[in-house]
């Protein structure tokens, strides 16, 4: 059998990966950043079915009969994982020269995308930055 060869993580622009400790503490501080202000939105929404659920790493968002949002890190490529009712799933990147992450295929940005979606899909703006 041929040997098992793990996926490379993703690397900077100087060919580094980025140290899995920092990797953790951006991932971390974002999806904790993010349950606390979708926190405060769903207070603020009266709406059926709006629930926020953050357990083993994974952050799920339930918009009753609308979707279901997940966000999860995903340590090996060092990327931010999310799946969308209305856009699908996407993979978002650490980019330090605008602070945020980013989904490299399309260059849209995590928070703008999830207020964009969020915010259209419940009727009120949603501010996540």
């Amino acid at each position: 059998p041929l040997p098992f060869i793990a996926a490379s993580p993703k690397t900077d622009s100087q060919g580094l990966i980025m140290p899995e400790d920092k990797f953790h503490k951006l991932a971390d501080d974002t999806i904790h950043d993010l349950l606390e202000k979708l926190e405060e939105y769903g207070d603020s929404q009266q709406m059926d079915g709006f629930d926020i659920d953050y357990g083993n790493q994974v952050l799920t968002l339930r918009l009753g009969d609308l979707g279901t949002y997940v966000v999860n890190k995903q340590t090996p490529n060092r990327q931010i994982w999310l799946s969308s009712p209305v856009s699908g799933p996407a993979r978002f990147d650490w980019d330090a020269a605008t602070d945020s992450w980013v989904y490299r295929r399309t260059g849209v940005n995590l928070m703008r995308l999830l207020e964009k979606e969020i915010g259209e899909l419940c009727g009120t703006p949603v501010d996540l930055s």
